[in-house]
C-alpha cells in the first residue's frame, strides 16, 4: 500500500495493507515463505544487506516475507511508521524494552496487567538488571513520584485483563512526555479497532498477537508497533539508539533511520541476538484472521454488553467489571477513549467465593477453560488459581484477580446461548454453596 493508503478506511486496510499479489506467480494471498535463508544477487548485494545500507532478506530469524507482510498490515491499522513480529506477546514486552534499557535502569508500570506480565516484570527483568515499580495508574501523582533519574519507560494495558479496566492513555501520555521516557500500550485486549494508542499520545505499542488479531487460537505471537513519534536524543537517556553501535561499525541508528531508528534497532540487534521471531505459517494464519477483525470485534463488544448487563442483575453475582455498564466507574473514560466499545473481556464476583468459582468453571458447557482470551470462542477462567496464581493476595487484588472473581472472553456465539450456559453453571455453583 502506499502513503495514501492511510486514508483508506479501517475494513479496507485489514484486508489489503501488506499484501500485494506475488510477482512471481500472481497469487492473491500472501505465500507463506517457509524458508531460512535467502539467495543474494551477487556479494556487493550481501554486503549492503548486513551493513544495513539496504533493506531486503537474510535470513528468517531477522526478517520473512510473511512476517513482513503481517508488520505492514499491523503498523498501518495502528497508524505507526513500523512493526516487528515477535514470537509470543511476552516476546514482544522484552523486544519492546530491549533498545531502552541498560542495568540499573527502570520502568514504572500498572498494577492492572495480565498475571504473566506482572511476574515478568517484577521477577524476570530483574535478570536483566532491570526493575518495574507498580503504582496504581489511576493515580497521576502516583507515576510521577515513582519514576527517578533511571526510569526508562511507562508501560500499561489499554483494557487490562483480567477485569476489562480502561486506561486513560492521555493523561498517562501527559505524564510521559514531562518525564521523556516512552509511553509503551498493550493494546491487546482493544485491538486497533476499539483503541488507537498513538492517537491518544503513547509511543510504542505492543500486541499479543494470538488474541484477537488472529481470533481463532491457533498462532502464537506478538508485535511492537513504532509511532516514529518519539525524540530518543531529546533527554540523552537511549545510549543504544543515539550513540554509535561497534556491531555495525559505529552506525547510530537515530541519525541513520529517523522515525524508524527504534524498528531497525529491533530487528538488526534485537532479533538477531534475541532470536524471538515469528514463525511464518502464525504470521500467515494471523493475517487471515486480520481480515475480519472488525467485524469480530463489533460482535465481541455487542455479545459483552448483552452478557454483562444480564450478569450484573444476576443475584448470585456480587459484582461485574465490564466498563460498558453504565454503573462502571470508569464508563464515562470507555465511552470518551473506545467510543466504538469497551472490549469483551470483564471479570463477575461470584457468590460462595473461591469454591463457587472453581465450581462454575467446571459446570459451563458452551464455555471453554482454558488460559487465553480473544477467540471467536467464548472462554472462561478463575484467574487467582491460574493465570494470576504466582502473584500474592495483595497483588491479585491489585490486579482484580481477587479469589471470588471469574474472568470472561465473550466470543460471537449467539449472546442468548451464552447467558444459557451461564446460568445453568452458576445454579450449580451457588447451590453447592448455599
Amino acid at each position: 500500500m502506499t502513503d495514501d493508503s492511510r486514508k483508506l478506511g479501517f475494513d479496507t486496510l485489514q484486508v489489503h495493507a501488506g499484501v500485494r499479489p506475488d510477482p512471481a506467480t500472481g497469487a492473491r494471498q500472501v505465500p507463506i515463505y517457509q524458508n531460512t535463508a535467502y539467495a543474494f544477487r551477487d556479494a556487493e548485494h550481501a554486503a549492503k544487506l548486513f551493513n544495513l545500507q539496504e533493506v531486503g532478506y537474510i535470513y528468517s530469524r531477522l526478517t520473512n516475507p510473511t512476517v513482513s507482510a503481517l508488520q505492514e498490515r499491523v503498523a498501518t491499522l495502528e497508524g505507526g511508521v513500523g512493526a516487528v513480529g515477535c514470537s509470543s506477546g511476552h516476546a514482544a514486552q522484552i523486544m519492546a524494552l530491549f533498545p531502552l534499557m541498560r542495568p540499573g535502569d527502570n520502568i514504572v508500570v500498572s498494577t492492572r496487567l495480565y498475571g504473566g506480565t506482572v511476574t515478568q516484570f517484577s521477577q524476570t527483568i530483574k535478570r536483566f538488571g532491570w526493575t518495574a515499580s507498580f503504582v496504581d495508574f489511576d493515580d497521576l501523582d502516583a507515576i510521577r513520584n515513582a519514576a527517578d533519574g533511571n526510569t526508562r519507560a511507562i508501560f500499561c494495558e489499554s483494557i487490562a485483563n483480567p477485569g476489562g479496566y480502561v486506561t486513560d492513555i492521555p493523561a498517562v501520555a501527559d505524564v510521559a512526555n514531562a518525564l521523556q521516557v516512552p509511553l509503551i500500550v498493550d493494546n491487546t485486549s482493544a485491538t486497533p479497532y476499539l483503541c488507537r494508542p498513538f492517537e491518544q499520545g503513547a509511543h510504542l505499542i505492543v500486541h499479543s498477537t494470538t488474541k484477537y488479531l488472529s481470533g481463532n487460537g491457533t498462532s502464537v505471537g506478538g508485535v511492537i508497533v513504532d509511532s516514529g513519534s518519539f525524540d530518543w536524543t531529546a533527554a540523552g537517556k537511549y545510549p543504544s539508539l543515539t550513540e554509535p553501535e561497534p556491531a555495525y561499525h559505529g552506525l547510530k541508528f537515530h541519525e541513520t533511520f529517523g522515525p524508524l531508528a527504534f524498528t531497525f534497532h529491533s530487528i538488526a540487534i534485537g532479533l538477531r541476538d534475541l532470536g524471538m521471531t515469528m514463525a511464518p505459517m502464525n504470521a500467515f494464519q494471523t493475517l487471515l484472521g486480520i481480515e475480519t477483525l472488525s467485524l469480530r470485534m463489533q460482535k465481541h463488544v455487542a455479545n459483552a454488553r448483552k452478557v454483562a448487563a444480564w450478569l450484573e442483575q444476576d443475584a448470585r453475582v456480587t459484582g461485574v467489571t465490564y466498563a460498558g455498564l453504565p454503573s462502571s466507574p470508569w464508563s464515562e473514560r470507555a465511552g470518551r477513549l473506545y467510543p466504538k466499545g469497551a472490549g469483551a473481556l470483564f471479570t463477575f464476583s461470584v457468590q460462595g467465593g473461591y469454591d463457587a468459582c472453581v465450581r462454575l468453571v467446571d459446570s459451563v458447557e458452551i464455555f471453554s477453560h482454558v488460559a487465553n482470551l480473544g477467540d471467536t470462542r467464548s472462554l472462561i477462567i478463575h484467574s487467582a488459581s491460574t493465570t494470576h496464581r504466582q502473584l500474592s493476595p495483595e497483588q491479585q487484588e491489585a490486579a482484580g484477580a481477587g479469589p471470588d472473581v471469574v474472568r470472561l472472553s465473550i466470543g460471537i456465539e449467539d449472546a442468548d446461548d451464552l447467558i444459557a450456559d451461564l446460568d445453568q453453571a452458576l445454579a450449580k455453583a451457588t447451590h453447592a454453596a448455599a
